[in-house]
Parts: C-alpha cells; structure tokens; sequence
C-alpha cells in the first residue's frame, strides 16, 4: 500500500467513517447517530429553533422535524413554541436526554480507548500526534 499524500484524503475519508460506524455499532441499542448529533449539538448551543438545529445538523427541516419528534416521545428533548415567532419551535435537551448522550459518549470513549490501548507504542504516539492536525479540520469548518 502507498503512503503518498495523494491518498491521505481517501484513506482518512474511509477510516474515519469505518470507525464511527464501528464505535456506534459497539454501543448498547438507543437513539440513532442523528439522534444522538442533534442531542449533542442542542447541549453544546443551548436552545435551538428546529430550523436552526436542522442547518447546523445539515440535514432537511423535514428530517430534524421527525428526529426531533422521537427525541420527545423519548423524553430526551422537550419542544415548546418559540416565544417570538410562534409558528417557529424551540428544542432543549431535558435531563433524560443529557444523561442518554453522557451514557453513549462514554460507551464509545471506553470502546475507542479500548482499540486505542491495543494499538503498538508506535502507532498510539502517531494517532496523539495527529490530533492537532484532525483538531484544525474541524475548526475549519464552523
């Protein structure tokens, strides 16, 4: 296999992928990946209008709608109208839906931390070395 850097984005595309679809297949069943993105965006913003939540998200409004509606039915977001435009909605993370996604986050932190102590000494200094590149990826983007 090559190294060259023509093949870094590929090969990084695949791995990241491969590895967050493994991490949440390791999990115990519960909200789905979108399910549990817009939990984890709605406690990083605080209070979202559904429109608002579905941009960041980037999916449709149509989309956010109906994952926001089985976070309620979960109790893991509570919807209430948006006192300034009161054809708008406003979703907030309830203490349920903290405690799901704390619950699901360290799942996966404990199975990533397992593969990551499986890992060659080498191999483990090269990922922590990597991270400040992987870090700036992803400011790039907001």
């Amino acid at each position: 296999m090559t190294t060259s850097t023509e093949d870094v984005p590929g090969r990084l595309f695949l791995a990241i992928g491969r590895l967050s679809r493994s991490l949440r297949q390791a999990g115990s069943p519960g909200p789905g990946h979108g399910a549990i993105s817009a939990l984890a965006t709605l406690s990083a913003y605080g209070q979202m209008r559904l429109g608002d939540l579905a941009a960041k998200e980037g999916v449709a409004a149509a989309t956010m709608s109906r994952i926001v509606a089985a976070l309620v039915e979960s109790g893991y977001v509570r919807r209430e109208s948006d006192p300034v435009d009161r054809r708008a909605w406003l979703a907030t993370v309830t203490e349920d839906g903290e405690r799901a996604l704390s619950g699901v986050r360290s799942t996966r932190i404990h199975e990533l931390s397992a593969r990551i102590d499986r890992l060659a000494p080498p191999h483990r200094e090269a990922l922590a070395a990597a991270l400040p590149a992987l870090e700036a990826l992803l400011t790039e983007e907001d």
